[in-house]
């Protein structure tokens, strides 16, 4: 904690302190509003009569926009970076959230879902790659910083949603647009500062310092890269089955309220925003490899336990499971990003977009699955994910490098 409290004061004072916190209170509105549609699933289902297959094919169409796109987006934008990326995504989430409020069948559900995972793919590796360049140096700690937001709002949209939306119905949903305006409000002091920014780094384009040299070579970069997606894989297989059927699983198995649930999924989002904000700082200290190897691999107990518990022992296996993935989120899209040092917005839309690629094709196939079988085989099935974080033992230590 004091090495954290210190890297707080001292980054503080740099210039671009305000410019960060915008980006965490950015990415915060965002997921907030991302974590709208699996928070409301429950509704959507009785409103709708939907089969947990049908809500997979939901998420798996949001997450097919949210993360396709991804790649060209980060890739576009490395080649022309443009100051109007951020509102212009939240444009979409917020033209999709309106959609969702009012959408009563199953296409217009998917038209909906798809304008808001569209919002989250221009978002995402636009939002990351500035708060790269925005750290000074301090990326891990930076990366923290951003990704704690999105945690944050991924944890308070389900319990928002459990107040305002369940007790009304679910066009109370167009109220998140409020959450939407103060992320129209955050986003300019981001485009003045990314505008100043972008003018002078063409002033000084004749000097400007030369590619930087990547640490391993392309064999081997590539090698790294199939290891980094099999952890990815891993890791977001267990988050899709927590995300979008925990408060399925806990009405079933302990006949709790849909509000009941709604504020125990808060309890494991928490527990993703408390380890993302250690993993990155551990990560500058000590290193990516030793972070995405204890924090994939540590899941396993907690998941594997979970379904054994009762309510509150599950409660406690779900916070801890959570902390534990969650603090290898930030290490691991740096360790990537120090994989191609040139390529940052490229890196962080292939690192979002898969990870939403593989929760999105992972929740149709769960859903699926618990329709054959049932919500807890689910969960039976899922708790091993975890121990393929042994794979991490294959990753070169960059930072010895």
């Amino acid at each position: 904690m004091p090495t954290f409290l210190s890297k707080l004061k001292n980054i503080s004072k740099e210039a671009t302190f305000p410019v960060l916190i915008a980006l965490c209170a950015v990415h915060c509105f965002n997921d907030l509003l991302q974590s709208v549609v699996s928070a409301v699933y429950p509704m959507l289902k009785d409103d709708l009569n939907l089969s947990f297959g049908q809500i997979g094919l939901i998420t798996l169409v949001y997450q097919i926009s949210s993360s396709v796109f991804q790649p060209v987006v980060g890739l576009a934008f490395d080649k022309r970076p443009f100051v109007g990326s951020l509102p212009m995504g939240m444009v979409f989430s917020s033209l999709g959230i309106i959609l969702f409020a009012w959408s009563m069948s199953m296409a217009t559900v998917l038209v909906s879902v798809f304008l808001v995972g569209l919002g989250s793919s221009t978002l995402h590796p636009e939002a990351s790659r500035i708060t790269s360049l925005a750290s000074h140096g301090r990326r891990g700690f930076a990366q923290s910083i951003f990704q704690v937001g999105g945690n944050l709002g991924s944890s308070i949209g389900p319990l928002l949603v459990a107040f305002i939306v369940a007790p009304h119905g679910r066009r109370y949903i167009a109220w998140f647009l409020i959450v939407a305006a103060a992320a129209f409000i955050s986003m300019r002091s981001i485009c003045r500062w990314y505008s100043g920014y972008l003018a002078e780094t063409r002033a000084h384009a004749a000097s400007a310092s030369p590619r930087l040299p990547r640490p391993l070579s392309t064999p081997l970069t590539i090698f790294t890269i199939g290891v980094v997606m099999i952890l990815i894989f891993s890791k977001y297989i267990y988050m899709a089955s927590l995300t979008n059927y925990y408060t399925f699983y806990l009405i079933d198995r302990f006949g709790i309220s849909i509000k009941t649930s709604q504020i125990l999924l808060f309890v494991f989002l928490a527990a993703t925003a408390i380890g993302t904000l250690v993993g990155g700082p551990v990560g500058d200290r000590y290193g990516r490899k030793p972070v995405i190897w204890a924090s994939i691999l540590g899941a396993a107990p907690f998941s594997m336990a979970m379904p054994h518990c009762g309510l509150t022992l599950t409660v406690v296996m779900s916070f801890g499971a959570g902390f534990m993935l969650a603090s290898a989120f930030p290490a691991i899209l740096l360790y990537t990003q120090e994989l191609l040092p040139n390529k940052l917005g490229l890196v962080s839309g292939l690192f979002f977009g898969f990870a939403f690629g593989v929760a999105g094709v992972a929740a149709a196939i769960l859903g699926h699955f618990a329709d054959t079988y049932s919500i807890e085989a689910v969960y039976n099935f899922c708790a091993y994910m975890p121990l393929l974080g042994l794979i991490a033992v294959f990753l070169p230590n960059l930072k010895s490098r």
